[in-house]
């Protein structure tokens, strides 16, 4: 936690941070209450971090101070042209009772690639860093301790610029706040049913796919508004070109599991987004010996395969929901189910490896923790 006093905390890069407790931070009993069942995105700590960025100063004014809302005026420039980006990610109780973060620098690259994208300034990655750190020493009493909780991490960047007109801002904010979650999807299915969208693309070749900003989610809204009606819990878009290739969900990568124990998984190749999960499952299926293939995969030929058997398993990923299994898609055209409907062996074993690792049950042989203390 905070001291009750402000003082100054100097970055990496050089900057301090100005450090301020909240005067009126949420009851011990009812921050306890609130972790019991936290539900996701909707228990938020009671700091978070801020940094402004212009052109004449820099990186300057980084804070952690008591959450609240913002003051912006009506004309500044994310509210027109939308120059926003974000991340996703978590800081995890250790089973020796630490704290830790996986793969933060991963988070802190692509940070800087959506900003550059999007024509916005890039924060250097240490700075990144030292914010997420910060904020977590300061809110560490905020992760719960349900199986499954973790402190979620919603590091992001505003054009704060007022100005009208189409151009790049030459002002920003950035921010850190954080959210203590439990389980992303509820229900208690076996596994998660798809919408296959075939009116709806979520990127195009050339397009900011691969940025994570808050467009690409805008746009996917309508078409997980239409897999809701189609009782489905997820949209799975198709490539914009020829509405064939698999691409990724509304917000999580796929893979699929093939009877001779092989993975796939569609290729980076502009119009989805590099996950970090979906990395280390990548190395981590390699690692115990398995084949992993990043591949176009048709939609007709998903079907095929799983309706002859050599589609055994599908899941999802991403930082929220770690590792989802996917046991049916439905379609205009008709629905098909993946392998027995429910978990597979293999999904529950990237599962298991990437949990036990996040949470130090687990050996570390890649150095993707980052402990704070």
């Amino acid at each position: 936690m905070l001291d009750k006093t402000t003082d100054g905390i100097e970055s990496s890069r050089g900057l301090t941070f100005v450090r301020q407790s909240h005067p009126r931070p949420v009851d011990a009993n009812e921050r306890t209450r609130l972790l019991e069942n936290p539900g996701f995105g909707r228990v938020f700590t009671d700091h978070m971090v801020t940094i402004r960025y212009n052109e004449a100063d820099g990186w300057h004014d980084a804070r952690v101070e008591p959450r609240a809302p913002f003051q912006m005026d009506a004309s500044s420039a994310v509210l027109h042209y939308a120059q926003e980006i974000f991340e996703g990610m978590k800081a995890y109780r250790l089973a020796d009772g630490g704290t830790a973060l996986f793969r933060p620098e991963a988070n802190a690259r692509r940070f800087r690639s959506s900003a550059r994208r999007m024509a916005m300034a890039e924060l250097p990655e240490e700075l990144f860093l030292d914010s997420i750190r910060e904020l977590v020493r300061a809110d560490i009493d905020w992760i719960p301790t349900i199986p499954g909780g973790s402190l979620y991490l919603r590091p992001f960047m505003i054009a704060s610029e007022v100005f009208l007109g189409v151009k790049p801002s030459s002002e920003y904010l950035y921010a850190v706040i954080a959210s203590s979650v439990g389980a992303y999807f509820k229900g208690g299915a076996p596994a998660v049913t798809l919408w296959v969208s075939e009116e709806y693309t979520r990127a195009a070749p050339g397009g900011t796919g691969a940025a994570k900003c808050g467009g690409n989610y805008a746009t996917s809204l309508v078409a997980q508004a239409e897999a809701i009606r189609q009782g489905c819990d997820q949209v799975l878009f198709l490539d914009a070109a020829e509405r064939r290739w698999i691409e990724e969900l509304g917000g999580m990568n796929i893979f699929f599991v093939f009877d001779d124990g092989s993975l796939a998984t569609p290729p980076l190749t502009g119009t989805i987004l590099p996950g970090i999960t979906r990395d280390s499952i990548i190395t981590m299926a390699r690692d115990m010996g398995l084949t992993v293939r990043e591949e176009p995969y048709a939609i007709d030929q998903c079907r095929a395969d799983a309706e002859s058997g050599r589609l055994r398993e599908a899941f999802a990923c991403g930082t929220a929901a770690v590792v989802a299994p996917i046991g049916q898609m439905k379609m205009r055209s008709g629905d098909f189910m993946i392998g027995s409907g429910g978990p597979g062996q293999t999904t529950q074993r990237m599962l298991a490896a990437l949990t036990n690792i996040q949470r130090g049950n687990a050996p570390d042989p890649h150095g993707w923790l980052d402990r704070l203390d």
